[in-house]
């Protein structure tokens, strides 16, 4: 699948077989992710969210807990810590935070510059509702 907001590949997420039969891709440049599938949507694309507001803390045994770590795509951190069972926090990452991985930090920056300024619209991404 070809990401919406930069052209680049995406990759899709392995899955179990649920009932509601979801695909997730995400772009690893861009970090974009679609839906394919479900129960309310064929094709949903979350919309652009600010890096102030896009990001979940990394939760993992093994990660310092002094330094709070963005929780990106395919189990890593934006700057790129794997640890096993590592997961998002129900918690946002706060850049600002004086405790804020400056990495990760960098990283959230640079992927944020990757979005083109039409892609950052509310309603830039469109999602295609199934017709019944």
């Amino acid at each position: 699948m070809e990401c919406d907001v930069c052209g680049r590949a995406m990759w899709r997420w392995p899955t179990l077989p649920t009932e509601r039969d979801e695909e997730i891709w995400s772009c690893s440049w861009c970090h974009a992710s679609t839906h394919v599938g479900g129960d309310w949507f064929e094709v949903a694309r979350p919309p652009y969210l600010p890096v102030e507001m896009r990001w979940e803390t990394a939760v993992a045994d093994g990660l310092p807990l002094d330094v709070s770590h963005a929780f990106g795509i395919f189990d890593r951190t934006l700057c790129g810590i794997q640890q096993v069972g590592m997961s998002p926090s129900e918690y946002g990452w706060l850049p600002q935070r004086g405790n804020a991985c400056g990495a990760c930090r960098e990283a959230a920056g640079v992927i944020d510059d990757r979005w083109p300024q039409a892609m950052k619209g509310e309603d830039a991404r469109v999602s295609v509702a199934r017709r019944l």
